[in-house]
């Protein structure tokens, strides 16, 4: 077949297309394609990318069969030319009929397709003030911070990619993950490094749906070395952005690139995120950082104040660190408060002035929790007697709510393993480490008992 015949007999199968499409969606997904040849029964189309050829496949595969079929004949044959940035371009067949893909790839000289054009420089957004020099190390955040120190030094050269942390807010995600920008910044100045939020992602996207530069969008994103998106979890229930991001991860992840993402809680308690999107957040490393100690939010402390110059009395520093507890934002954010107050009103900074302005910023919102408290309110949701947790009940209710209650306790209170098994139960240090375990574990996999447990927590701190 000529190469005037091939054009027009591809111009016919366009015409059946728009006429079983949106105009917008014609003008998308299909006035972009290219035919190069036909041979040996089979037409080549050049397609722009890896996601236009993955999104032809997934959403229009039966359309395309049925118009080829049509003008060029039964059996006839579908090879598309995949360009790709830094690889050869990619055919891959289409099936005779309804069923399982054949799929093959083929190396070809495409000499009419224009080169990839040149890579410009890239605004990393990383911030730098948020490096590993200044995230301070405890027991809470000790493996996040050693998984993430060995993709900064190789990344996407280790097992941890897509490297995947979460954790409650203010509590270093986003300083972590910069600090893994920075740092391969710094050793490999070549790479395209990318921070960005998962907000700002959704709205580049909703941007290009509108202005129809949906491709440019994708093809940006696929030149990304180290991708870091923060946030994951405002993807919930937005299906167009998770469709693109999942063709992004894919073609990145497949290309040896770096994927680094944040949330607010693990893969399997997002609500409202496709399936095959968490199935591949777990495929590398996830890794929780918890809440800081009071070690460490002394530590926080210490640097913070060190590192601005700042004089705070030792018996200052262990009350914010001992009553401020939910996150390194809100001790930072105290620190602040006590400096202006001190600035403002011309007040020497003592315990006195930190009582008050922890009081009035958190709201006795970390109002301390003993255990009594926590028993309290657990045997309350669970409708026992306060006695029975003390039991050697064996009975479901009982031992859950006994776990439950070491958890807690080990959680809001800074008491030793040891001394809250000797007033939860009379139990030993390891039983108490045994149903921590076990009660973290079910939050992980059962949203049921997760939403259950932040009942629970709202109501201790109520």
């Amino acid at each position: 077949m000529s190469e005037k015949n091939h054009v027009e007999q591809w111009n016919r199968c366009l015409k059946i297309i728009q006429d079983n499409v949106p105009p917008q969606t014609y003008k998308t997904w299909f006035l972009p394609i290219k035919p190069l040849k036909y041979e040996d029964k089979t037409l080549v189309l050049q397609v722009p990318s890896q996601f236009f050829y993955e999104f032809l496949e997934e959403q229009f595969i039966d359309l395309l069969r049925q118009a080829i079929y049509k003008v060029f004949g039964e059996g006839s044959k579908l090879m598309y030319n995949v360009m790709v940035v830094k690889n050869p371009p990619t055919s891959v067949p289409l099936p005779p009929h309804a069923g399982t893909a054949q799929t093959g790839v083929a190396r070809q000289e495409v000499k009419d397709v224009p080169a990839h054009p040149q890579i410009s420089e890239l605004d990393s957004h990383l911030k730098g003030d948020y490096n590993f020099d200044t995230f301070i190390e405890g027991e809470s955040n000790k493996l996040s911070r050693s998984v993430a120190e060995a993709v900064a030094l190789n990344p996407a050269k280790t097992i941890f990619n897509p490297l995947f942390f979460y954790g409650a807010s203010g509590v270093g995600k986003t300083h972590l993950v910069n600090a893994i920008g920075t740092k391969i910044k710094e050793l490999y100045p070549n790479k395209r490094v990318l921070y960005v939020s998962a907000h700002l992602f959704q709205v580049q996207y909703t941007d290009s749906v509108r202005n129809n530069t949906v491709n440019d969008f994708i093809n940006f994103y696929q030149t990304i070395d180290v991708l870091i998106i923060d946030d994951i979890q405002e993807f919930a229930g937005v299906t167009k952005t998770q469709n693109t991001f999942f063709h992004i991860f894919n073609h990145l992840h497949q290309n040896g690139k770096q994927l680094i993402l944040t949330s607010d809680r693990s893969p399997v308690l997002l609500q409202g995120m496709e399936e095959r999107l968490i199935t591949r957040f777990k495929w590398g490393m996830v890794a929780e950082l918890e809440k800081p100690t009071v070690e460490l939010r002394r530590d926080i402390l210490c640097n913070k104040i060190r590192r601005d110059g700042l004089q705070f009395p030792p018996e200052v520093i262990d009350y914010i660190a001992e009553n401020v507890s939910d996150s390194v934002r809100d001790l930072e954010g105290i620190v602040i408060s006590i400096m202006a107050h001190s600035t403002i009103y011309n007040r020497d900074i003592d315990l006195d002035l930190a009582q008050r302005i922890v009081k009035k910023v958190t709201h006795n919102e970390n109002k301390a929790v003993t255990i009594d408290d926590i028993i309290r309110t657990v045997c309350s949701h669970y409708g026992l007697d306060t006695s029975a947790i003390h039991t050697k009940s064996r009975k479901r209710d009982v031992v859950q709510a006994r776990q439950v209650a070491m958890y807690l306790a080990k959680n809001y209170t800074d008491l030793s393993a040891a001394r809250i098994g000797s007033l939860i139960g009379n139990k030993d240090h390891a039983t108490v480490l045994y149903a921590c375990k076990t009660i973290k574990e079910l939050r992980e996999v059962d949203k049921g008992f997760q939403t259950e447990m932040e009942e629970i927590v709202a109501s201790l701190k109520k």
